[in-house]
């Protein structure tokens, strides 16, 4: 990057074109075998290395350069930039649990994963080959550890940024530029009794009879919306508890996920005074909602889930969210994407990378009159 006149320019995105000479993978086959390797969120060691490695192949061949972006002593974030980035397209690439292996027909590839988030991986990996062979420089990859369950990649590569002007961030919106996406609160609910044989009740304390009372009041909570992201949601994902039928339970848990759409301290203080003194409250996660820029040309949707944009904006620059595939099907044992799909998020990965650069290089901004924003969480 160079400065011209008191504001930073980016270096001319266009160059001569890279023919690559390293074995390239079609997205398709990308895709499957990214599923096929199991990488459950603190498991993402095996996954890395073989795009880390795939990525250093690439990168040496066409002037770039990769990197591990170390998170723990086991796991790393991966990073690939060619020039100076003034782009960067990131997703993720741990997976919830259960892991099932790839398969495929003619329309669709199954397999954790394939949509949340590995066919977005092989599909920016393919986008980056096309941006390579025609020429173009200044934008980079990073696929980060930890988005499904705290975000700890994100954390890690806040803490270091490239100096990328935009950050295309990869999630199933079933290929549309997402508006808005809503934030999340994570809870554990912690209840404590005392045991005592069940046949004497009156002798102990049920902690479980504690944290249903606390659940309940929790449900009933009235719980904001927003004219744009719609209804704050609820889940109550897990519960646990107790020892045996004939104990009385001295310890009971339930984790909670809270979807938000506005001020998430408001939220927050409504479960603290719903509870009372019943349960611990303990926050495991807070993501604010945020509102993004449209970008011309693209068609707009908005989403219920939550991303690793609040954590890596803005660190990573402006953020767009952008995908093939749907959320309904993430998380499912029924989760697919498309083939038609995926080979079209290719290009426009491409589109969207050199519109982002072009508008990086003249120095113009978001075409959306508000810009984005975040709500506090």
């Amino acid at each position: 990057m160079v400065l011209i006149c008191g504001k930073l320019k980016t270096k001319e995105h266009r160059q001569k074109p890279v023919p690559l000479s390293a074995k390239r993978m079609h997205p398709f086959e990308m895709t499957r075998a990214l599923v096929d390797i199991e990488s459950i969120t603190e498991n993402e060691k095996q996954v890395g290395e073989y795009l880390l490695h795939y990525l250093s192949g690439l990168a040496a061949g066409s002037g770039g350069k990769a990197e591990a972006m170390a998170v723990t002593p086991e796991r790393f974030n991966v990073y690939a930039e060619w020039g100076a980035p003034a782009v960067v397209l990131s997703t993720h690439m741990d997976t919830v649990p259960p892991f099932f292996a790839s398969r495929e027909d003619d329309e669709h590839i199954h397999g954790r994963g394939a949509c949340d988030a590995k066919g977005i991986i092989a599909a920016m990996i393919a986008a980056a080959e096309k941006l390579i062979e025609g020429g173009t420089r200044n934008f980079g990859l990073l696929f980060v550890v930890g988005e499904e369950r705290n975000s700890a990649g994100a954390e890690v590569a806040a803490r270091s940024p490239r100096g990328a002007r935009y950050l295309i961030n990869g999630e199933p919106t079933e290929s549309k530029v997402a508006l808005g996406s809503k934030g999340i609160l994570r809870y554990e609910i912690v209840a404590t009794g005392r045991m005592a044989h069940s046949a004497y009740p009156e002798l102990g304390e049920s902690a479980i009879e504690k944290l249903l009372d606390a659940l309940e009041a929790v449900r009933r909570m009235p719980l904001p919306s927003d004219p744009v992201l719609g209804k704050t949601t609820l889940n109550i994902g897990t519960i646990s508890g107790g020892r045996a039928p004939n104990i009385i339970p001295d310890a009971a848990k339930a984790e909670l996920a809270i979807r938000l759409v506005g001020d998430g301290r408001v939220v927050d203080r409504a479960l603290r005074k719903a509870v009372g003194a019943r349960v611990e409250v303990r926050e495991i996660l807070s993501l604010p909602a945020m509102h993004f820029a449209a970008l011309d040309g693209f068609p707009t949707s908005v989403v219920a889930f939550t991303t690793d944009i609040p954590v890596l904006v803005p660190a990573w620059g402006e953020p767009f969210l952008f995908g093939p595939g749907s959320i309904h099907v993430a998380h499912t044992t029924d989760e697919k994407i498309s083939k038609r799909e995926l080979l079209a998020a290719v290009d426009t990965y491409v589109h969207m990378t050199r519109t982002l650069l072009g508008r990086a290089e003249t120095g113009a901004g978001t075409t959306q009159k508000n810009p984005p924003k975040q709500q506090h969480a």
